[in-house]
């Protein structure tokens, strides 16, 4: 025993000083775009732009071995657990190796076929990623016989291996969203994606009853969260459970209230957050985001919907589109532009607090007395059904001044404020991601145990078991990433994290989900399987909530090239 902890412990600084190296070489390629930005004249306004390319890899490779560090810290200092307990436990001995190995190559295969681009050379590389002691540790841990034993040991734990670092409180809640996802939504989210229904009040009603809507809302407020201390893991526990179950049907319906309640603690009136915060948290009334226009998706700065001052109020006007479960709420997020002057970007907009009737058809068109209207359909979808994403036209639509949020005080700010609820979303789309790639998985590993092809079991086959061990490795990863960010959330960290760990796990997905499909075969393409909802499902990931390009290239390579403090790791510093 004592030479395998030996052992273990050797492998996790082996892969510290291996995922140090492509750190290094990132800290290499922020600095020579440092230096390039800086010669630019006449400078553009947009000095990234003229490295886009470079800028999304970096923005990847960073994500990556930011989740590689997460994996690290978890298996270095997670305790042994006990021998009766041990094979329940995912084999992070042998995972942390191969996902840095992994990690490695990737950083290399995005960045050796265009040194120059990234302001490299050859030597670059030979002292940081192609040591020879870091080439022997790739090939030792990407082989063909590790990848075999390490499938096995995953295909005796089975597809819920556990991690450690959860505590009681959270175990406790994994396992009440867990039984509410296994008793009433699973059953129902095949028909649901199928036959494209709104999430039925089956679901609604015991999530409301069992407090889900008020995970991000302190005890205070009527809610779940500790009035002295943000709970982020909570809100990650529940989500990837509820996702687990199903994405389109349960894995966003809290999303909403997340990003909402965070906006409204960040910039609302005391009266605001007394009269809304309560009824959020009870889901009633359920709540939409109306941000996106038309025109304009991830670039918030320059959404057009007005709102112009009326007697007593506002008066709104203009389209928004895919506004998630807007026909059944009965409150929306809306950000207008309250100052028409354009040049003020960003600057000018404010958030409203929209009330609306809510309906369970998929178009609507509500008149108020006043002669205002709000009218608004649902964008049919490959996936994500269930809860509906709708487009919006608001002509003449008026609002009482108290619907401002912030009141006087939050004209011009409702950019911030969104930021503040947006970062809460990016988090919670990770941990979606992984409940999607824990369905999935779940999914392949048991079709593969019990169907044969040429006489064997699908799962026996050496290529099937490389696919499984890849496939665990990156659940567990992005698992972790998201747990190890939402902590640092908590202590008012991790705002870039919160888009790195987005872009990496939402990217996993779309890979992870495709694998399981192909271990399925034709049976995976077809309607009638779990594996092809999960397919399309996972695809959404990298769009909504912020678009993978608008992550790397807006928040996380600029977040690298202006700091001087380097890149903003788990475990290293924010």
């Amino acid at each position: 025993m004592a030479l395998r902890n030996r052992r273990n412990a050797r492998a996790f600084r082996v892969s510290s000083q291996a995922v140090e190296a492509a750190e290094r070489l990132c800290m290499k390629i922020v600095s020579s775009l440092r230096d390039r930005i800086s010669a630019l004249s006449p400078k553009p306004a947009e000095p990234l732009d003229d490295f886009q390319l470079v800028c999304y890899e970096l923005a990847h490779c960073a994500s990556e071995i930011a989740a590689c560090r997460a994996m690290i810290a978890c298996g270095a200092s997670a305790p042994k657990p006990a021998q009766a307990e041990a094979e329940s436990f995912w084999p992070l001995e042998r995972m942390v190796p191969y996902f840095t190995a992994e990690t490695v190559r990737r950083v290399a295969g995005r960045i050796s076929g265009r040194l120059a681009d990234f302001g490299l050379c050859r030597s670059d590389l030979a002292q940081t990623i192609e040591r020879p002691s870091v080439r022997r540790f790739c090939e030792e841990n990407l082989s063909v016989a590790n990848l075999v034993k390490l499938a096995e040991q995953v295909q005796k734990t089975g597809p819920s291996g556990e991690l450690p670092g959860l505590g009681e409180k959270h175990l406790d809640q994994r396992a009440r969203f867990r039984e509410i996802a296994e008793r009433v939504i699973r059953p129902l989210a095949e028909r649901i994606h199928r036959e494209n229904l709104l999430v039925p009040d089956e679901i609604l009603k015991p999530l409301a009853e069992m407090g889900a809507f008020g995970l991000s809302i302190p005890r205070r407020f009527g809610g779940l969260q500790d009035d002295e201390q943000e709970d982020t893991l909570a809100m990650i526990v529940a989500t990837e459970e509820l996702t687990r179950g199903s994405l389109g049907a349960a894995g966003s319906l809290i999303t909403r209230t997340e990003i909402l309640a965070r906006a409204l603690r960040k910039g609302g009136t005391a009266e605001q957050q007394a009269y809304w915060l309560p009824r959020l948290a009870a889901g009633n009334p359920l709540c939409g985001v109306a941000v996106t226009e038309p025109d304009y998706g991830s670039d918030v700065a320059s959404m057009k919907v007005s709102a112009r001052p009326a007697p007593g109020g506002w008066l709104l006007n203009g389209a928004k589109t895919w506004c998630t479960f807007c026909g059944k709420a009965g409150l929306l997020l809306v950000l207008a532009r309250t100052d028409p002057d354009p040049s003020l970007g960003h600057r000018g907009l404010s958030l409203f607090l929209v009330e609306k009737p809510s309906t369970d058809g998929k178009s609507f068109d509500f008149a108020q007395p006043q002669g205002g209207r709000i009218r608004g359909g649902a964008i049919p979808t490959i996936g994500y059904r269930g809860m509906h994403s709708f487009w919006l036209v608001f002509e003449n639509f008026f609002v009482p001044e108290e619907a401002l949020l912030g009141g006087e005080a939050g004209l011009g700010k409702g950019f911030y404020f969104l930021m503040a609820g947006f970062e809460g979303g990016r988090i919670q789309t990770a941990a979606r991601a992984t409940g999607v790639m824990q369905a999935a998985f779940e999914e392949a590993l048991a079709y593969a145990a019990r169907r044969k092809v040429f006489g064997l079991p699908v799962a026996e086959y050496q290529l099937t078991k490389v696919k499984v061990a890849d496939m665990a490795t990156r659940l567990v990863a992005s698992r972790q990433f998201t747990y190890e960010v939402a902590r640092r959330m908590d202590r008012g960290q991790g705002k870039v994290e919160a888009s790195m760990v987005k872009l990496f796990t939402c990217r996993a997905a779309e890979g992870l989900t495709r694998e399981a499909m192909q271990i399925h075969g034709g049976k995976g393409y077809a309607e009638g399987t779990p594996a092809s909802r999960h397919f399309v499902d996972a695809r959404v990931l990298s769009i909504f909530e912020g678009a993978e390009e608008t992550l790397a290239l807006k928040v996380i390579a600029r977040s690298f090239v202006e700091s001087g403090d380097g890149l903003p790791m788990p475990g290293t510093g924010s």
